[in-house]
């Protein structure tokens, strides 16, 4: 049979067209193909904590950064609007807006806030550097320090839109919120790949928690109520139910987040204590911002020492207020001032919170106000590591 010899270098040619004909045909068809593995452009953080926790103060250290768009607890607006509801109904609402801040979609208050808005209608925005700075606001510089006395003083007429056109201009979104109480209400924003979505979850001792709301009773009746589900009625929570609630809850967030958790939340939570917080500000500091992807600034470096280092541990009617107080003194403030039959309620409620969160229980007076005996206990040896998940198991 005859073989027809075909020359080696036209072989070469046929295979050479082939392939680039090949890989021309593979770059258009993958230019139409939806690049889902591309993260969005900003990065989004949401801060969760409860009330009374350290978190308007943790909100400062991002808000206070001048590559990042901030706003505290804008499911307030939910909540106030819906407030014969429980926390565990209005979880989606909360949801659904926390999503569309996180997209600068503004909108999302038409349905909380129907007249005509300015900034001042935001609730808690003079705290937010980014809605007193320009574009939101022409007084200030987005590189400025900015205090929410002079920010309300001549920023507040400014129209609502700023703040979407604000947002927009940001590599980072970062909101503080109070109103969740289940991990898995954020499975949906942690896949959506519209997101980038990263957890700080703040947590403080539930003692120093409750002699700090013992300042703030009757503006925490409200919320109260809806976490206890009292269709509508105020609750000023003697008998530490919200307390309870607030503690089994950072038990599910904590426990959901680092025993067989999913995959998609890896490298996507990160826990951090007040009482670390305000002991080595700057390493504590440093880790939050390198986990969502910033650099701490020199004019930052100086603002954190000089908010932490103050004198004091804060009057009564500072509760709600970012001042310059002594942080270590403000964390340890409980052992003196709460009497010890209140310590031990707490810690009859709180007791699974205050063991896995790593805080030492006291037995007596003596020990609640020897201040030499450390009820921090250093970080767990055995605590969760990503090194050692397997999402397989």
């Amino acid at each position: 049979m005859a073989r027809i010899r075909i020359p080696s270098t036209m072989v070469i040619l046929f295979v050479t067209v082939q392939t680039g004909f090949l890989l021309f045909m593979y770059a258009r068809y993958s230019s139409f193909m939806p690049q889902s593995e591309e993260k969005p452009a900003q990065v989004h953080v949401l801060i969760l904590s409860s009330w009374r926790s350290g978190s308007s103060f943790v909100g400062q250290l991002f808000s206070q950064h001048p590559s990042v768009f901030y706003l505290m607890e804008p499911a307030w607006h939910v909540w106030v609007t819906m407030s014969q509801n429980s926390a565990k109904v209005l979880h989606m609402a909360v949801r659904d807006l926390v999503r569309s801040v996180f997209m600068c979609d503004m909108s999302v208050f038409d349905a909380y806030m129907p007249w005509k808005r300015n900034l001042s209608d935001l609730f808690q925005w003079a705290v937010s550097r980014a809605l007193c700075t320009v574009p939101a606001c022409d007084s200030f510089q987005r590189t400025d320090i900015t205090s929410e006395m002079a920010c309300k003083t001549l920023c507040g007429r400014y129209p609502f839109s700023k703040v979407e056109e604000a947002c927009k201009t940001y590599s980072h979104v970062v909101i503080k919120e109070v109103r969740f109480f289940d991990l898995k209400v954020l499975y949906p924003l942690l896949t959506d790949p519209s997101l980038n979505l990263k957890i700080i979850h703040l947590v403080r001792d539930p003692r120093a928690v409750v002699k700090s709301r013992e300042q703030s009773v009757k503006a925490l009746a409200r919320d109260n109520g809806i976490v206890l589900s009292t269709n509508g009625t105020k609750v000023e929570d003697s008998k530490y139910k919200v307390m309870q609630e607030v503690c089994r809850s950072h038990v599910q967030i904590y426990e959901t987040a680092t025993l067989k958790p999913p995959n998609f939340l890896k490298d996507r939570y990160l826990m951090i204590r007040f009482e670390d917080l305000v002991r080595d500000p700057l390493s504590e500091i440093s880790e939050m911002y390198k986990f969502a992807d910033l650099n701490l600034t020199p004019r930052l470096k100086s603002w954190i020492y000089n908010i932490t280092h103050g004198q004091g541990p804060g009057k009564k009617k500072e509760a709600f207020k970012i001042t310059s107080r002594d942080a270590v003194s403000v964390s340890q403030a409980w052992r003196n001032v709460l009497p010890f039959q209140k310590v031990k309620k707490v810690q009859e409620v709180c007791k699974g919170a205050i063991n896995m969160l790593g805080y030492q229980l006291v037995d007596s007076e003596k020990e609640q106000k020897d201040l030499t005996l450390d009820l921090v206990l250093p970080r767990r040896q055995n605590q969760f590591s990503w090194l050692s998940f397997n999402p397989k198991h």
